[in-house]
């Protein structure tokens, strides 16, 4: 069975956008690439198999059925949220850290 289709949100990939341009600057153009990498092999495994992400429990409903996933390595601070709708993954957000999540997850990207 193919996996689902990825679709991000525009928050998704402004997220993604600002992160790696931080990488960039202070990290250097290697680190933002080994990002942007990682992140597209994370999403197409999560596409293969969405239900690698735990399911969240947020009051808030526009956050209902969203999952996380924890990027591994030096990026392990990262949170990819998703939820499944139909026959797509659609990523919500792409976040540092795990501090107010709630809150967080509905600001604009780069609010922090």
């Amino acid at each position: 069975m193919p996996g689902l289709t990825i679709q991000r949100t525009e928050d998704a990939s402004l997220d993604i956008r600002l992160q790696s341009d931080w990488y960039d600057v202070h990290a250097g153009a290697d680190i933002s690439e080994r990002y942007l990498m990682s992140l597209v092999e994370i999403l197409k495994d999560l596409a293969a198999q969405p239900d690698l992400g735990r399911v969240r429990k947020f009051r808030n409903r526009r956050l209902a059925r969203l999952r996380s996933f924890q990027i591994q390595g030096s990026f392990h601070k990262h949170l990819i949220f998703y939820r499944i709708e139909d026959d797509m993954l659609v990523v919500f957000r792409v976040l540092q850290g795990m501090h107010d999540l709630p809150r967080r997850l509905l600001e604009p990207p780069g609010t922090e």
